[in-house]
């Protein structure tokens, strides 16, 4: 890989990392407090568990973005695509702003259908952009999907038990 791919490899995970490091600031002081006084589903799996999906998905997320970006800013197309997955990128920040840090399951129920909204987009853009078979970088995106999925349900499940 050239040393300028190497880079915006770094840029991208980094800057997706840090939209996780954000959100950590309204969620860990909610863990112990707030969050763990709350009735949760029986699927809820035990806080220790979101850490390492949320690194991990942060880092898939930044290599699709990679991928992506890599095709060139120049490309219109290109540009859309990244400016789609940013601001899904600002919807993931903000559903821990409003769940964690705002206490609000109600407010971020409506928060993650548009986070769920915007993932999809960012998947059907990212497909155009990087093939073969759909695009590898909207591929990297399905897990991340998935467990957005499951947020949702336990979200859903959050609100409704409290």
């Amino acid at each position: 890989m050239k040393t300028k791919d190497t880079f915006k490899l770094i840029i991208a995970i980094a800057v997706c990392e840090l939209a996780g490091v954000i959100g950590s600031v309204f969620t860990t002081p909610s863990i112990a407090g707030w969050y763990a006084g709350i009735v949760k589903p029986a699927l809820n799996p035990p806080a220790w568990v979101f850490g390492p999906v949320w690194v991990t998905l942060y880092a898939l997320m930044g290599i699709a973005a990679f991928l992506v970006w890599k095709r060139g800013l120049e490309r219109r197309d290109v540009r859309i695509a990244l400016s789609i997955f940013l601001g899904q990128l600002v919807l993931n920040t903000l559903w821990s702003i409003i769940f964690f840090g705002l206490h609000s399951p109600g407010g971020a129920l409506i928060e993650i259908v548009l986070l769920w909204l915007a993932i999809l987009a960012t998947i059907i853009a990212f497909a155009k952009i990087s093939p073969p078979a759909g695009g590898p970088a909207a591929w990297l995106l399905v897990p991340y999907m998935l467990w957005v999925s499951f947020a949702a349900y336990l979200n859903y499940a959050i609100w409704v038990l409290n």
